[in-house]
């Protein structure tokens, strides 16, 4: 019986070792979760769009999107980093309202992500964001003082990372986790996720080391990234914090995208550093 028992124990622990090791392989299929056709052409969607192409660090051309401001040009440009689902022409509304709003925006697109080569990782998206900063900077010669970073959830990871390295005017974090490692937890309590994790986008520890106005926006009922941990990026962050919580929106309601509550929040933002 004994025997029976430890070889049973035994058999358990070689299935879970099995397991976890699945996981630990796979993982980053679980979290990057990219449309990974070209979308259709910038100006068809957008019209006034086009398409632009960054040069990484590691020689990947990256598909991106220019949106020009329309009317009443502030002269300040949104570099945007999306989640970590889709593409680029999902956030075309936002692109769109915000150009209504005067700021010119790029939608950064991932490696993986419409279109794009490469495979996605923290230290892969780490070089294409900077790849859209310099873009912005040397070829399209906005000054640092008028660019404004804007990441929706994992992006507000990226753009989070790269505001530690590189100067901007403010920050906007849409659904911000603390790390991707709280986040996980949130959906796999029984696993260690923490130990099995390749990649850790540690946003409320880089943003203590971030001093420019920062947004932070979330939803009240989100329940891919609660909204404690948006709270805690927040209370985190060394500059000073504007807080926009949006009552009862979950992470993919179409509100937390270009609704009003967020629009308005870049839009002051912008008039703060104009």
């Amino acid at each position: 019986m004994v025997r029976g028992l430890a070889y049973g124990l035994g058999g358990l622990v070689v299935v879970l070792a099995l397991l976890l090791t699945l996981l630990f392989l796979v993982q980053r299929k679980l979290i990057y979760l990219p449309a990974t056709a070209a979308p259709p052409p910038a100006g068809t969607v957008l019209p006034g769009a086009r398409e632009v192409t960054l040069h990484t660090a590691d020689g990947l051309r990256l598909a991106a999107w220019l949106v020009p401001a329309t009317a009443n040009d502030r002269g300040v440009t949104v570099l945007f980093a999306p989640g970590n689902a889709g593409d680029r022409s999902m956030r075309a509304p936002l692109a769109r309202a915000l150009r209504q709003q005067g700021m010119s925006v790029l939608l950064l697109e991932y490696r993986g992500y419409g279109g794009n080569p490469g495979e996605p990782t923290e230290a892969g998206l780490a070089l294409d964001v900077q790849a859209a900063y310099r873009f912005l900077v040397e070829e399209q010669e906005v000054r640092p003082n008028r660019l404004i970073f804007f990441g929706e959830s994992l992006g507000a990871a990226v753009v989070t990372a790269l505001a530690a390295q590189r100067p901007c005017a403010g920050l906007v974090l849409r659904s911000p986790f603390v790390d991707l490692a709280s986040a996980g937890a949130v959906h796999y309590p029984f696993l260690p996720v923490r130990a099995l994790l390749r990649d850790e986008f540690p946003v409320a520890a880089t943003i203590r080391r971030v001093a420019v106005p920062t947004v932070v926006v979330l939803g009240t009922a989100d329940t891919v990234i609660p909204a404690e941990q948006s709270r805690a990026v927040a209370a985190a962050a060394a500059g000073p914090v504007t807080t926009v919580e949006v009552a009862g929106a979950d992470h993919n309601d179409l509100v937390l995208l270009d609704g009003m509550q967020v629009i308005g929040a870049v839009t002051a933002l912008a008039d703060r550093v104009g």
